[in-house]
C-alpha cells in the first residue's frame, strides 16, 4: 500500500494495472494477444523478408507479423480467441511460397527446458516407441522425442524445480522396456550446439559456393583470353555461367512458378539471359560472376554486423556452479530455481539475479549499464545476473528463475526491439513493394519504344540498356541496410545503460521538444530520511513517531520506509484495523483501538482538524490521534548529482522545454525546479492531474514534435503510457520500470537521456546517408544506362556495390561512444 506517497509526495504513485498506449482500461480486457516466435533458417533476400511479412500480415488470422532480416526472426501476434492449430504449416507455405528453401523453426520460451539424454545401446525401434510414449507421460514434461538414429532422448520440461525427478522416472521407464541400455544425461549445451552446428553448415555452404565461384571465374579467364573458335568458346561461357549462376536462374524460376516475379533472382536472370541472346556471352558471365561476388561480399558483411550486434549483448552466462551438498556441479542456468545456491568464482559471469549470503567482491556491471566503474558487492547485498564478478569468491542464493531474471528481460527487449519498426523501416518496405515492379515496366518500355518510334535505333542495342536497367533496380540497399542500422542503434544504445524498446521509439527520439519529469526518484534520488518530528498538544515526539510508523506499516513507498526506519522497532501488526487508503490525501487506521490519520494538509483540511502551517523544503507528514492534532514529521530528499547537468545539455541539444510534475507541495516544487534550471513546474498534482497537464503540455508542441514523460516505472503507468514517449528510470533490475517504459535508462542518471537522443540522432544520419546515396546512386545510374552512358558493369555496382557499402555504413550505428 502506498498511503503517505500518495499523499504527502507523488500523488501519481499508485498501484494502477498498465494499460498500452492508445488503449483505454475497458478496452485492454477485451481481447488478449498470443506472440509466438519463429526462425527463418536459411533467409538470405531482405527484399523476400518484406514480402513475407506484408504477406502474413494480410492472414485473418494474424493480427500482426514483423520479420527481423538481422536475427532472421518472424514474430506474429494472433488474437487470443484464434486456434493456433496448425499455424507453423500456414506460416511455412506462405514463406515458402516466397522463399522454398527457407526453413521455418519456432522459438523455444526460456521457461521451457531442453534436456538431451543418451540411450547407449538402444537398437529396437518398437522399444524406442514406447520409451518415447511413456515419458511423455510423464508429470511435467511437455514434449519427449527419440531420435532413433542419434539414439537420444530429447525432453522439453516445463518444470525446471523437478527436472531431476523426472529424469529418474525416465532411467525407470528405460531399464523397465530396455534392460540393457545405458542412460547418460547430456550436459545441457543445447543452444550452443545448434550454433556450432549452423555456423558449421554456413560455413560449408560458403566453400562450396567459393569452389563454384573459383572454377567459374577460372573458365571464363580462359575463353576470355585464349583464341578460341566460337563453338568451344560459347560452351565454356555456358559452363562458366552455369556454375556461377545456375542456382541463381533456378530459384527464378521456382519463384516465378509460385508467383514471386520481381525479385533479385528474377533480374539477374533475365539480364543475363538477354546478353546471351544478343550476343554478349563475355558480359553475360561477367555481370553474373561480379554480381555473386558482390553478394558473398554482402554476406559476409551483414553476417559480421549481426555478430558484432549479438556481441553488443553478449550478456547471457554460459553456466551456473549449482552447490549440491558440499560439492559443486556445472549446470545450465535455466536448470537452477529459486531459492538453490550457486557460487561465482573470480573471473565468471553472475548467472542468475540472487541475494549475496557470503563472500565480498567487486563487479563489473558495464554490460548491463555501461559503466566502466566496478561496484563492491558483500553479504546481504542483492546481486543481478549478466555482471562479472572482478576478484572474490561469491556465495548466492538465487531469487528469480533464468526466464523471469533481469538479464532475460533484458535479452528479451534487445533481441525482440526490431519488431517494432520504425516510421523510415516502414515506408521503405512499402516503397520496395511498389518500386522494383515499376522499374521492370519501365524497362520493358525502354526496350520496346525507342526502336519503334527513334530512326536506326536497333531492337538489340535498346534490349541491353533494358537489361542494364533491370540490373540497377534491386532495392537491396535499402531493405537490408535501414535495419540494420536501427539495430545497430538499438544494441549500441543498450551498452550504454539505455534499453529502447523499439525503432519506432529510437526514431521518435530525434524530435523531441518537450521533456515531463517526476520528481522523486527520477531528478532526486528518492532516498528519504526523517529530518524533523514535531509533536504538539501534549503528544510526545516518541508517541508521534510511533502512531506514524503504525498507520504507514502497510506501505512500501520511500516516505512510508523512512519513517519505519526512524521508528526502528518492530510493528505490531495485530493491533491495527480498519485500514483504509485515501487516494491524494492519506491513510486512516485504527491503532490500538485509537483512530489514526496520516497524510497531507488537505487530509487535515478535509477531516476538519486545525493543524500548524509549515513551509520547508522537505515533505510534511501530518498526524492526528482522535481528531486531535498530534504533530508533523519532516522527510527530505536529496537531488541527483547529474540532474542539472541533463537539463542543461538537453536544452543544448535543442529540446524545446522542460517540465516537472510533482504531488509534492509547491515550495518545494519551486526549489527543486530553481536548482535545476527547469522551465516550468507544477506542484501538488493527483494522478489523474499528471495526466491532464500532461495532455495540456501535448496541444504545445508541434504535429511532427514528441512529448517525452520520464518518470521511475510502473508508478507512473497512466503518465507513461500517455506520453509520446515514456523513459523509465528503471535502475539496474527494476522489473515494472523494464515493463512500463518504452525507453529504460538502467543507471537511474537524468543525463541519458541526452545520450538517448543523441544515439537517435546518429542512427538516423546513418540510415538517411543510406536513403540518400542508394536512391541516388540508382537514380543517376537508371538515367544513364537508359542515355546509353553506362554498361552492365555500373548496373551491377549499382545493385550489389552499393548495398555492400551500405551495410557497411549500417556497422557505425552501433559505435557509440560513452556518454
Amino acid at each position: 500500500m502506498k498511503g503517505m506517497g500518495k499523499v504527502v509526495n507523488n500523488p501519481s504513485k499508485s498501484n494502477i494495472k498498465l494499460v498500452p498506449k492508445n488503449i483505454t482500461p475497458s478496452q485492454s480486457n477485451i481481447k488478449a494477444t498470443v506472440k509466438r516466435e519463429f526462425i527463418l533458417e536459411g533467409l538470405g533476400c531482405a527484399n523476400c523478408a518484406a514480402k513475407m511479412e506484408h504477406k502474413l500480415s494480410t492472414l485473418e488470422r494474424i493480427s500482426s507479423a514483423s520479420v527481423n532480416f538481422v536475427t532472421k526472426t518472424l514474430t506474429v501476434e494472433l488474437d487470443g480467441t484464434n486456434k493456433t492449430d496448425g499455424l507453423v504449416d500456414t506460416i511455412t507455405e506462405v514463406v515458402q511460397s516466397i522463399e522454398g528453401h527457407v526453413k521455418v523453426i519456432e522459438k523455444q520460451s526460456n521457461k521451457v527446458l531442453k534436456k538431451e539424454i543418451k540411450l547407449q545401446g538402444l537398437c529396437c525401434g518398437n522399444c524406442a516407441a514406447k520409451i518415447e510414449r511413456e515419458s511423455n507421460n510423464i508429470k511435467g514434461v511437455k514434449s519427449a522425442v527419440v531420435d532413433f538414429v542419434n539414439t537420444k532422448l530429447i525432453l522439453e520440461i516445463d518444470n525446471l524445480s523437478k527436472q531431476n525427478v523426472i529424469i529418474e522416472k525416465v532411467k525407470e521407464i528405460v531399464k523397465r522396456i530396455e534392460p540393457d541400455v545405458k542412460v547418460i544425461e547430456l550436459e545441457n549445451n543445447n543452444r550452443g550446439a545448434k550454433d556450432k552446428t549452423h555456423e558449421h553448415n554456413h560455413d560449408e555452404s560458403n566453400k562450396s559456393d567459393m569452389i563454384k565461384f573459383g572454377a567459374s571465374a577460372l573458365i571464363f579467364v580462359v575463353a576470355s583470353v585464349l583464341n578460341l573458335s566460337s563453338y568451344i568458346e560459347l560452351t565454356l561461357f555456358l559452363i562458366s555461367y552455369i556454375l556461377v549462376g545456375g542456382e541463381v536462374v533456378l530459384r527464378a524460376i521456382k519463384n516465378i512458378r509460385r508467383g514471386q516475379v520481381f525479385d533479385e533472382n528474377f533480374l539477374m536472370s533475365i539480364a543475363t539471359i538477354g546478353a546471351f541472346a544478343i550476343g554478349q556471352y563475355p558480359e553475360g558471365v561477367a555481370v553474373m560472376l561480379f554480381y555473386q561476388l558482390g553478394e558473398m561480399f554482402q554476406g559476409f558483411a551483414v553476417n559480421r554486423s549481426r555478430k558484432s550486434i549479438t556481441a553488443l549483448m553478449d550478456i547471457r552466462p554460459d553456466f551456473a556452479n549449482l552447490k549440491i551438498g558440499d560439492e559443486l556441479k556445472k549446470v545450465s542456468p535455466e536448470e537452477v530455481g529459486v531459492g538453490d545456491i550457486i557460487v561465482v568464482k573470480p573471473g565468471e559471469k553472475v548467472p542468475l539475479d540472487g541475494k549475496v549470503i557470503e563472500g565480498n567482491s567487486m563487479v563489473d556491471t558495464s554490460a548491463l549499464t555501461g559503466e566502466s566503474v566496478p561496484r563492491e558487492v558483500g553479504a546481504g547485498d542483492s546481486i543481478l545476473g549478466g555482471v562479472i564478478n572482478r576478484n572474490g569468491l561469491l556465495t548466492i542464493e538465487v531469487e528469480k528463475e533464468f526466464g523471469d531474471s533481469t538479464i532475460a528481460k533484458i535479452l528479451d527487449l534487445v533481441q525482440n526491439a526490431s519488431s517494432k519498426k520504425a516510421p523510415t523501416e516502414n515506408f521503405i518496405t512499402k516503397f520496395a513493394r511498389y518500386y522494383t515492379p515499376i522499374v521492370v515496366f519501365s524497362a520493358v518500355a525502354l526496350a520496346i519504344i525507342p526502336p519503334l518510334v527513334i530512326d536506326g535505333a536497333t531492337f538489340s542495342q535498346w534490349l541491353y540498356r533494358a537489361l542494364a536497367f533491370l540490373v540497377v533496380s534491386c532495392p537491396c540497399a535499402l531493405v537490408v541496410s535501414i535495419p540494420l542500422g536501427f539495430f545497430g542503434g538499438i544494441g549500441g544504445a543498450s551498452r550504454n545503460g539505455i534499453l529502447i524498446k523499439g525503432g519506432n521509439y529510437l526514431e521518435a527520439l530525434n524530435n523531441v521538444e518537450i521533456i515531463v519529469f517526476d520528481k522523486t526518484g527520477t531528478l532526486t534520488k528518492g532516498v528519504f530520511k526523517v529530518t524533523e518530528v514535531k509533536a504538539q498538544n501534549n503528544f510526545t515526539s516518541d508517541e508521534l513517531i510511533n502512531y506514524a510508523a503504525y498507520a504507514e506499516s502497510y506501505s512500501n513507498h520511500p516516505i512510508a520506509t523512512s519513517i519505519l526506519k526512524a521508528y526502528g522497532t518492530e510493528i505490531a501488526k495485530d493491533s491495527i484495523e480498519n485500514y483504509e487508503e485515501i487516494s491524494g490525501y492519506g491513510v486512516k487506521a485504527m491503532v490500538s483501538g485509537r483512530e489514526v490519520l496520516a497524510g497531507n494538509f488537505k487530509l487535515m483540511n478535509n477531516e476538519k482538524i486545525i493543524y500548524q502551517q509549515i513551509e520547508t523544503i522537505g515533505t510534511v507528514v501530518h498526524v492526528a490521534v482522535d481528531k486531535r492534532y498530534a504533530g508533523y514529521i519532516v522527510i527530505s530528499d536529496e537531488i541527483k548529482e547529474d540532474s542539472a547537468k541533463a537539463i542543461k545539455d538537453l536544452k543544448a541539444i535543442g529540446v524545446k522545454k522542460t517540465v516537472m510534475l510533482t504531488g509534492d507541495n509547491k515550495i518545494v516544487g519551486n526549489k527543486v525546479a530553481k536548482q535545476l534550471g527547469l522551465d516550468k513546474v507544477y506542484a501538488e498534482l493527483l494522478p489523474d492531474q499528471k495526466v491532464e497537464k500532461v495532455e495540456l503540455l501535448d496541444k504545445e508542441k508541434s504535429p511532427k514534435g514528441k512529448l517525452i514523460f520520464v518518470g521511475d516505472g510502473i508508478n507512473d503507468a497512466p503518465v507513461l503510457a500517455r506520453a509520446d514517449i515514456g523513459i523509465a528510470m528503471g535502475g539496474v533490475g527494476s522489473d515494472a520500470a523494464i515493463e512500463a517504459a518504452d525507453v529504460v535508462i538502467m543507471t537511474d542518471e537524468p543525463s541519458k537521456i541526452t545520450a538517448a537522443i543523441k544515439i537517435a540522432k546518429k542512427t538516423r544520419r546513418i540510415v538517411m546517408q543510406n536513403i540518400i546515396f542508394a536512391l541516388g546512386i540508382k537514380i543517376i545510374l537508371l538515367v544513364l544506362v537508359a542515355m546509353g552512358l553506362g554498361t552492365m558493369w555500373e548496373a551491377v555496382f549499382g545493385d550489389v556495390g552499393v548495398t555492400l557499402l551500405a551495410v557497411l555504413n549500417s556497422m557505425r550505428a552501433m559505435k557509440v561512444e560513452k556518454m
